[in-house]
């Protein structure tokens, strides 16, 4: 069984984008770090305000694409859905 992980940055590309996350974000830590499967979760502010670096850690394949599927169907999904994403997936 391998872990996947998840590692980069969500981009804000102004402070409009920066007020959704700060707004959707804490529901949606609060959300992920509940799932099954979800071994580490992390998402921290730069030196950058506009800038988020993004951490997970998931115990399989299958509790991943749970949490892609939930994310995607989620308020925090809808709401960042056009917010810029840079993310390397390892282990699938």
């Amino acid at each position: 069984m391998n872990t996947i992980t998840l590692t980069g940055q969500l981009i804000c590309q102004d402070e409009g984008e920066l007020a959704i996350v700060a707004k959707q974000l804490p529901r949606h830590i609060e959300a992920t770090r509940a799932e099954p499967g979800c071994i580490s979760f992390e998402v921290t502010q730069t030196e950058d305000p506009l800038v988020w670096d993004v951490s997970e850690c998931f115990q399989d394949v299958l509790s991943f694409e749970f949490h892609q599927a939930r994310v995607k169907a989620s308020e925090w999904g809808r709401a960042t859905a056009g917010i810029k994403r840079s993310y390397l997936v390892s282990g699938l």
